[in-house]
């Protein structure tokens, strides 16, 4: 077993894989076309400009093209980052797929296309990988806008085999006039276990005719492949493909399983089997994730990292491991974070590599406050057995460690990629006087909305939600949060917290979760938004909130935290930055946790800023008495939900306007609420009517722009702000 330390890796040139569920073990070599290259030498990849040159080479060439592509994947991954682990695992196949098929004619929609690097290398971009001034050309996923080789914009799971249906569906309607021929699905790396890949599998197999669905068994999710399917599996790659009850054969597919999931030569001949094939077809591929990373590198080595750093004591360069020599259900390594030390196989920090210069930099917001609630909660599982954090497969990233896992139990599930159910599952637990805690991020929480209307709302369920990476962000156009507050603060029934202070959020987290039948709990669903880059800053460097400090009243709250937790969960306890919270259970309750704050109390113009937008609202108001001579009244709204009434009228005597500050989608957002609340409640005398300003983000997609950035370009910056407030008197 892999040590705790990342270290311990056996250098023999065998590794052990996972067999059946009784946790036997078998021996298989890593063929030499996963071989890592050296040096400079491209010159095969360099010379790739369409699916047509890789057709064009010699059979003997295919396996040096794969060592080139490894290496590139390998110096890109330190110097840039991304989803290298996923990619390492499908070079073969990959290569497979583009000698044997006719892209784009051939359809190939890639799920999860975060394993879709290789892909674009050999289809014009692999440059983009090669250079390093040409990295931000291309996104991390496929997206028809790079190329026509790319059929959608993916960056979520388990859609592939719906999409495929889809084109051919179109294919079969319209006959050779419709310019498609094969459809192929490549699905794995855990999206197999999100509800809707189930739902394409029934639909193909009803479907019929030709769709081509490449399984990539990695034996991984993101995070453990949790879930009572993953049994099946591992009996059927103990089999070679012949155990029974077999998944596919029990939709009515077809089905046919490569072991040698890395051996280009084996794929292609068994994509040569398939291609042209008059119904539909699972290959199951088994494949290595994280295929050419070397085990014995540590982390102090990454610092100083090569940008080919595989080394050469074992003839394929793959460092073999037994950490694949689990038995099933296999749950986790001793990986901590999904960014810490990658590893081939089953290793949930290949899912995602930061490059090294981001080694040794402090916690993001999604890792700091991450543990923050876990360090807050896990104390209390002891005397509250009906107390479940649920996470659907993306833990690491969200600061739920591997050791906090361990010492959760059944206190912590992991439904795999699968936010539909997992809100539904935490419906059940509320309904049954359990209480979830439900994390993920803000984006991925867009699958369940069904679930959020229905099971949790309309159930009045007592369901904690924590969206993380809501808001602004730089992230691509498929994960961006800026749509959370417009969906989860307009949902009936649902209150929406944003804290602006750990003091804050673990108060917010420990009202939301109080157990059920307690006197001041919430009588249904809360969402705490996780705090972003901007409240952590501050966190970290008071003066970035020059009118208060950071040092504000406390805010009442309905049930104790503890003192302190475990610094095993993280390093933070729940005694905060700012000192504990104290408890005023007399003024505790859902209306004062619905309160507005007032930070500050000044004249002629009101600042209402939320959440990760408050730090702006009190640099504006410093940026106003500084230039302006002007005292503004400063208000941290808390909370998204309801309008604080008695505020909003007390702002009418003395101010002439209030401004609002939100960090998301301002169509359909918080701050047209208080511009329609003033419209809504127009009184007579004209000077008690504020004129209303709002700010927020347009109603649009963007693409890994950085935060700064939209920030300017929305006019979130205390200059753009001031001057549009001065410009008005």
């Amino acid at each position: 077993m892999r040590s705790a330390s990342g270290n311990g890796f056996d250098s023999s040139d065998s590794f052990a894989v996972s067999g059946a569920a009784e946790g036997t073990a078998r021996l298989h070599d890593i063929p030499p076309s996963i071989t890592p290259s050296h040096g400079d030498d491209f010159h095969l990849l360099s010379r790739i400009a369409s699916p047509a040159d890789v057709k064009a080479l010699a059979p003997n060439e295919l396996a040096e093209l794969c060592r080139e592509i490894r290496a590139t994947l390998l110096a890109y991954g330190h110097q840039h980052g991304g989803h290298i682990g996923s990619n390492l695992g499908m070079v073969e196949a990959t290569v497979a797929l583009h000698r044997v098929f006719d892209s784009p004619r051939d359809r190939i929609v890639f799920d999860v296309s975060h394993q879709s690097y290789v892909h674009k290398m050999l289809t014009g971009r692999a440059a983009a990988y090669l250079d390093p001034d040409r990295f931000s050309e291309v996104t991390g996923f496929t997206n028809p806008g790079e190329s026509k080789h790319d059929q959608f914009v993916l960056g979520h799971t388990g859609t592939s085999i719906s999409l495929a249906c889809g084109l051919a569906k179109t294919r079969d309607m319209e006959g050779p006039n419709s310019g498609i021929g094969n459809v192929i699905a490549v699905i794995g790396d855990g999206s197999l276990s999100s509800g809707v890949a189930f739902e394409g599998l029934n639909n193909a197999a009803e479907q019929g005719g030709n769709l081509i669905i490449v399984f990539n068994d990695n034996e991984m999710s993101i995070a453990g492949d949790f879930g009572g399917m993953y049994g099946p599996l591992a009996r059927l790659r103990a089999s070679g493909g012949t155990a029974q009850p077999n998944l596919f054969n029990a939709f009515g597919l077809d089905y046919r399983y490569v072991e040698a999931g890395n051996d280009v030569s084996a794929l292609v001949a068994a994509f040569e089997e398939v291609r042209d094939i008059d119904h539909p077809v699972v290959v199951h591929i088994h494949t290595l994730k994280g295929a050419g990373y070397d085990g014995e590198e540590t982390h102090a080595d990454r610092q100083t990292a090569s940008a080919s750093p595989v080394s050469l004591d074992s003839p394929t360069g793959v460092h073999p491991t037994d950490n694949v020599n689990h038995s099933e259900p296999w749950h986790s390594d001793h990986c901590n974070l999904s960014d810490h030390e990658p590893h081939e196989g089953q290793c949930e920090a290949s899912h995602w590599q930061n490059p090294d210069a981001a080694i040794g930099k402090p916690d993001d917001p999604r890792k700091h406050y991450g543990k923050m609630a876990m360090a807050a909660l896990e104390p209390r599982f002891a005397a509250e057995p009906g107390l479940v954090v649920i996470s659907p497969a993306t833990p690491g990233s969200n600061g739920i460690t591997h050791e906090f896992r361990e010492r959760a139990g059944a206190h912590y599930v992991d439904t795999g990629i699968t936010e539909s159910h997992a809100v539904a599952y935490a419906a059940g637990i509320a309904r049954a006087g359990g209480t979830p805690v439900v994390a993920t991020t803000a984006s991925f929480f867009q699958r369940a909305y069904d679930q959020f209307f229905q099971e949790m709302s309309l159930n009045r369920s007592r369901v904690t939600v924590l969206d993380f990476l809501g808001g602004l962000s730089g992230s691509d156009n498929t994960h961006s949060g800026a749509y959370d507050v417009t969906m989860f603060s307009n949902i009936p029934g649902v209150t929406m917290l944003v804290p602006t202070s750990a003091r804050d959020y673990l108060a917010d987290l420990a009202w939301a979760t109080a157990p059920a039948g307690s006197a001041d709990a919430p009588a249904g669903p809360a969402v705490i938004r996780v705090p972003g880059e901007a409240i952590l800053a501050a966190e970290r460097d008071a003066t970035l909130l020059p009118v208060t400090g950071g040092q504000i009243a406390d805010r009442p709250q309905s049930a104790s935290l503890p003192a302190s937790a475990s610094s095993a969960s993280g390093g933070i306890s729940a005694a905060t930055v700012r000192g504990t919270v104290s408890v005023t259970a007399q003024h505790a309750g859902a209306r004062h946790m619905l309160d507005w704050r007032v930070n500050q109390t000044g004249s002629q113009v009101a600042i209402i800023g939320l959440g990760n937008a408050y730090p702006l609202a009190e640099q504006t108001a410093a940026a106003l008495s500084d230039d302006y001579g002007i005292t503004a009244t400063v208000i941290d709204p808390r909370q998204c939900t309801s309008l604080d009434s008695d505020v909003l009228e007390s702002l009418r005597d003395g101010h002439q306007q209030v401004i609002t500050l939100e960090d998301g989608q301002l169509e359909g957002g918080w701050g047209e609420k208080v511009t329609a609340y003033y419209a809504n409640h127009h009184v007579s005398d004209g000077s008690r009517n504020p004129r209303v300003l709002n700010f927020g983000a347009a109603k649009e997609f963007t693409d890994r722009v950085s935060l700064g950035e939209l920030n300017e370009r929305y006019g979130l910056t205390v200059e753009q702000v001031t001057e549009a407030i001065t410009r008005c008197f």
